[in-house]
C-alpha cells in the first residue's frame, strides 16, 4: 500500500467541517483520514503549511480538442476534416495538461471531432497518459451505427479514471434525440445535452427524457417552464459563464437556479475563447448573480434574493460539478473513502497574503499561479509548482500540429472557389 500524508494545511473539504490546520493522509488512490496530528508509517509527506487543502476542481464541460487554438478567438474553430487522429492527440493531450496544471483534476471533454475508430482511440490513449479523471463524452451523429460503434468503444474502456458518456446537441433533440436517449439507455450512458434551446427542457420532461443522468449544457436561453422541469426531473445542469457571455449565447440564469434549489457545475466549454481555469469561472457566475442583484435594487424592485456567497460558489466548482457530471460519489470532496482527487494552493503568495477567508482567497483572490501541489487517485500529476508529464515533449508536439493545421487552412482557402 502506498501512503502520502499532506501535513499541517487549511483544509477545506466541502463535504462535514473544513479544518483551520489538518492533516490529509491518502491510500493508495483515497483519502483515508482527515484531522490534525495523523501519523502514518512509511507514508512520504508533504508539508502543507502555507497551503490550502482542497478538492481539485472539476470542469463539467470543456471542448479539450480546441487546445491548438487557443486564445485565437474570432478566427473559429478548424474544421473537422483537417485534424487526423495524431492531431487529436495532442490537442487532447496539451489540453489536459492545461488543465492539470490550473487545479483541475476531473474534465468532462465534449470529443466531436473523434469520427473515426482511430481517432477516438487517439483520444481515450491521451486521456489515460495525461493522469485526470474524465468523463469522455461522444456527440451522437446521424449514422446510428457509426455512433453506436463509437459508444461501444468508448464505453468499452471505461475504467478507473475514465467513464463514457452519449452527447445530444440540443438543436437535434426534435429530430434524432429520441433515438439518441434510445442507444444511450440501451449501452446504459448518461446523455449530455448541448446547447438545448428555451421550451426544451419542459419538452424533454413531456417526453420523459428528462430526469437523473441527464445534464443539461450551456442552456442560455431556458425559460421558467424549463427552469421548473429540470428541478422536478433531477436533471443536472453546468453554466460555461465566460464562454456564454463572450460568445453571445445569453446571460446563465444563474438567479433562475438559485430560486429552485439547482446546484449547477461549472466549464469551461472552449479555450479558443474564455480562460481554461475554474478560478475565471467562478468569478464569472458569481459576477453575473451579483450584478443581477444590484440592477434589481437600482429599478427599486423589492424582495431582492441574497447574494451567492464564496461558499457556494467554490462548491459548483467542485462537489456541484462532480454531483453534475455523475461523479458525486467519486470526487468533489476531501472525505474518507473518496477518491484521492485534490490540490494544494499557496497561501504566502503577494496575491492574497494575508489570508483572512481561506475560501474567499481562493474565489475572489487566487489564480493559476497558487496551485503548487495537484493529486489525482492518490497519484501526484504536479508537484511543486511542476508538472510531472514529459512537458516540453508536449509543448513541441502542439506546436507542431497547429502549424500544421494552419498550412492545411491556409492552402485549403487558396485553393477553395
Amino acid at each position: 500500500m502506498t501512503r502520502t500524508l499532506i501535513r499541517g494545511g487549511c483544509v477545506l473539504t466541502m463535504g462535514r467541517a473544513n479544518h483551520p490546520v489538518a492533516d490529509v493522509l491518502i491510500e493508495d488512490d483515497r483519502i483515508a483520514e482527515v484531522g490534525p496530528g495523523l501519523r502514518a508509517r512509511d507514508a512520504t509527506v508533504v508539508d502543507a503549511s502555507d497551503h490550502i487543502v482542497m478538492p481539485g476542481f472539476v470542469d463539467a464541460h470543456q471542448h479539450v480538442s480546441d487546445s491548438l487554438l487557443r486564445h485565437t478567438g474570432s478566427s473559429g474553430p478548424v474544421p473537422r476534416n483537417f485534424y487526423d487522429a495524431a492531431d487529436l492527440y495532442t490537442a487532447t493531450l496539451v489540453g489536459l495538461l492545461a488543465a492539470i496544471e490550473s487545479g483541475t483534476t476531473t474534465v468532462a471533454d465534449w470529443s466531436p471531432l473523434a469520427g473515426s475508430a482511430e481517432e477516438l482511440e487517439a483520444v481515450l490513449t491521451a486521456h489515460e497518459e495525461s493522469g485526470i479523471r474524465s468523463v469522455v463524452v461522444h456527440p451522437i451523429g446521424g449514422d446510428a451505427g457509426d455512433s453506436r460503434r463509437a459508444l461501444v468503444q468508448l464505453a468499452g474502456r471505461s475504467g478507473r479514471r475514465l467513464s463514457p458518456a452519449a452527447g445530444v446537441e440540443g438543436s437535434g433533440v426534435g429530430g434524432n434525440g429520441t433515438a439518441a436517449w434510445d442507444m444511450a439507455r440501451q449501452l446504459r450512458l448518461p446523455v449530455h445535452v448541448h446547447a438545448l434551446p428555451g421550451g426544451g427542457a419542459a419538452a424533454l420532461r413531456g417526453r420523459g427524457l428528462l430526469g437523473a443522468g441527464t445534464v443539461l449544457i450551456e442552456c442560455s436561453s431556458l425559460d421558467e417552464s424549463d427552469l421548473d422541469a429540470i428541478a422536478a426531473s433531477g436533471a443536472s445542469l453546468v453554466v460555461t459563464p465566460a464562454r456564454q457571455m463572450i460568445a453571445g449565447l445569453g446571460t446563465p440564469p444563474v438567479q433562475g437556479l438559485i430560486d429552485r434549489g439547482i446546484r449547477p457545475g461549472l466549464g469551461v466549454a472552449s479555450v479558443i475563447e474564455t480562460p481554461g481555469d475554474l478560478f475565471a469561472q467562478m468569478r464569472s457566475v458569481i459576477s453575473i448573480q451579483h450584478a443581477e442583484l444590484f440592477d434589481r435594487k437600482l429599478l427599486g424592485k423589492g424582495g431582492v434574493p441574497k447574494l451567492l456567497t464564496t461558499r457556494e460558489v467554490i462548491r459548483h466548482a467542485t462537489s456541484d460539478g462532480a454531483a453534475a457530471i455523475g461523479l458525486g460519489a467519486h470526487t468533489g470532496a476531501i472525505e474518507p473513502g473518496m477518491q484521492a482527487d485534490l490540490i494544494l494552493l499557496a497561501t504566502d503568495r503577494p496575491n492574497i497574503h494575508p489570508i483572512n477567508d481561506p475560501i474567499g482567497a481562493v474565489v475572489w483572490g487566487m489564480d493559476t499561479s497558487n496551485v503548487e501541489w495537484v493529486f489525482v487517485a492518490g497519484r501526484a500529476v504536479k508537484r511543486h509548482g511542476q508538472l510531472t508529464a514529459d512537458v516540453a515533449w508536449v509543448r513541441a508536439a502542439a506546436a507542431d500540429a497547429r502549424d500544421r493545421l494552419g498550412a492545411a487552412v491556409a492552402v485549403d482557402s487558396e485553393i477553395s472557389p
